[in-house]
C-alpha cells in the first residue's frame, strides 16, 4: 500500500509539519506524564482509525516501558482495572474530545470535572492540546492513506 500524498516531499506541507513536530516535541516536554500521552494518543489513534499512529504509539510507549497488558487494554479501558484515576480522566476526556460529532454537547462538564480535578492548569492545557494534535495528525494520516507497521520506536524524536 502506498500513501496517496507524500508530505515530506511537499514543500507547503513540509513547512507546515516542521511547525507540527515542533508543537508534538514541546508536548513531549510538558508536566503531563509521559504515560498518559501515549495513552491517549493511541486511543485518540483507535477512534479515528490511524494506523500509522497506533503503530507509533503503542511502539515507543513499548520502548518506554509500557506493559503490553495495558496498552492492549485501551481500547476497553473502562473495563480494564489497570489504568490510574488520573489516566481513566485523560482517556474519558480523550474520548469526548475525539468524538465530538457523536455528542451534541461536546466534552460534558462531569468528564472536565473528574480531568480537572487529577491535573493542573499546564497539564490539563497540554491535555487539551495531545487531543487535538492528535487529532489533527490522525486526520493527515488518514486521509492520505499513510501505511503502517514500518515506524521504529522513537523515530520522529
Amino acid at each position: 500500500m502506498d500513501a496517496r500524498l507524500d508530505y515530506f516531499a511537499d514543500p507547503t506541507a513540509g513547512k507546515i509539519l516542521k511547525h507540527l513536530m515542533s508543537a508534538g516535541r514541546i508536548l513531549k516536554d510538558s508536566p503531563l506524564p509521559a504515560a498518559t500521552q501515549e495513552l491517549v494518543a493511541l486511543r485518540v489513534s483507535q477512534i479515528n482509525g490511524c494506523a500509522v499512529c497506533i503503530d507509533m504509539h503503542s511502539k515507543d510507549a513499548a520502548a518506554a516501558g509500557e506493559s503490553a497488558v495495558r496498552l492492549h487494554l485501551v481500547a476497553a479501558w473502562r473495563e480494564a482495572t489497570v489504568f490510574t484515576g488520573p489516566e481513566r480522566a485523560a482517556l474519558e476526556l480523550a474520548e469526548q474530545g475525539t468524538r465530538i460529532a457523536d455528542a451534541a454537547g461536546g466534552v460534558d462538564d462531569e468528564v472536565w470535572a473528574r480531568a480537572a480535578g487529577h491535573f493542573d492548569q499546564e497539564q490539563l492545557t497540554a491535555l487539551v492540546v495531545l487531543i487535538s494534535f492528535m487529532n489533527t495528525a490522525n486526520r493527515l494520516n488518514v486521509i492520505a492513506r499513510q501505511p503502517a507497521g514500518g515506524y521504529e520506536a522513537g523515530q520522529f524524536h
